[in-house]
């Protein structure tokens, strides 16, 4: 009963076109806001922030930027590992040799810079699709991890190639503390995907469904395939590169080229599958799931066996389960979390009545 939209008139267009236009969505969403920002902060501990909370957050941002261009705009990509290293060690030189660069200036420099290099990866999207395009994007995976290791510039002369990130300081306050840190990813993490709901509901957003759907067809109605393509390409760049970035910065402090391989990117693919493809929503659950499942499979498996288990055998048991269960879900419910959420609100705006 609580869940209804009975008796909440839109007078106006744009009162319809809200991205919350239920009452209640509003309430839940500013109620959600408040307690990640000021309830977690006071009770979860330090390994809680640092170690979960804020992966979850980086990993929902890429996860974002992916579904942007697989979920919405149809292209396929196995290169979003190798777009956050764009990201995180052009933040990383921007800060280096730029005297008094602000730190979120560099993350959007550091995003811009990746979504240069996903418009010239995306290239080959005007003339393939499907498997060959991600072929063409697990080229870029492999020849930007290539290039930050062969030319030392990017390093600052590491004879390893590991970066070290410079501490993050905004208007002359240090974010040093797990606290801080989180905070500032929350904050990012909140505006940007803020943007990239309202910018899918836009005129650019429709153009890229649009594509996906039948690319054909929307080049006869008037929409640019090229205009279409590149600009996903440019958007999901950017924002994996901003969460590249935060993942130098706010998680790790430090990292290497070889960190963003193509682990990194399946399982961002990974987030997006299990969570929704197509949906903002999916992409912070998928990640959720991605990070918090094998920490409880660890947790279970310890406390079952009681530290008897050798530990060649828990990690692969950990692989096996793992695996196992995202086979599992995408059999019972292929699109994702996200639709098990939508499901659950339906159900709500009916109940108590038969449906």
């Amino acid at each position: 009963m609580l869940y209804r939209e009975a008796g909440q008139f839109k007078v106006s267009y744009q009162e319809d076109q809200q991205i919350f236009p239920i009452r209640q969505d509003r309430v839940g969403f500013i109620a959600i806001l408040g307690f990640f920002f000021l309830a977690v902060p006071l009770v979860a501990s330090e390994y809680w922030l640092q170690a979960i909370l804020i992966p979850v957050l980086i990993f929902s941002l890429a996860a974002i930027g992916l579904n942007i261009l697989t979920g919405y705009a149809g292209q396929l990509s196995l290169g979003s590992a190798a777009f956050m290293a764009v990201g995180a060690f052009g933040a990383y030189n921007f800060m280096l040799r730029v005297d008094g660069m602000p730190f979120l200036v560099a993350l959007a420099i550091g995003g811009l810079c990746a979504a240069v290099v996903g418009v010239a990866f995306g290239l080959p999207s005007l003339r393939i699709k499907g498997f060959y395009l991600a072929v063409a994007t697990l080229a870029a995976q492999f020849f930007i991890v290539w290039a930050l290791v062969k030319f030392p510039w990017f390093s600052n002369n590491s004879s390893s190639g590991v970066i070290s990130a410079q501490q993050i300081e905004i208007l002359g306050f240090a974010f040093d503390t797990p606290v801080s840190k989180y905070l500032l990813t929350l904050g990012i993490v909140a505006v940007l995907a803020l943007a990239a709901k309202n910018l899918v509901r836009s005129t650019t957003g429709r153009s890229w469904m649009a594509v996906r759907d039948m690319d054909v067809a929307a080049e006869v109605i008037g929409i640019r395939p090229m205009f279409a393509k590149l600009s996903a390409f440019a958007v999901s760049s950017f924002y994996c590169g901003v969460a590249g970035a935060l993942y130098a910065y706010a998680y790790l402090g430090t990292v290497e080229p070889e960190g963003f391989n193509l682990d990194l990117s399946f399982k961002i693919l990974f987030m997006i599958i299990i969570g929704g493809v197509g949906s903002i929503m999916g992409s912070f659950l998928g990640a959720a799931f991605i990070v918090l499942l094998p920490i409880f499979l660890n947790v279970a498996m310890h406390a079952l066996f009681a530290g008897s288990m050798p530990a060649g055998l828990g990690s692969n048991l950990e692989l096996i389960i793992f695996g196992g269960l995202i086979i599992f879900f995408l059999i019972v419910e292929p699109h994702g979390l996200a639709r098990l959420w939508q499901i659950g609100k339906e159900k709500l705006r009916l109940w108590p009545f038969p449906h």
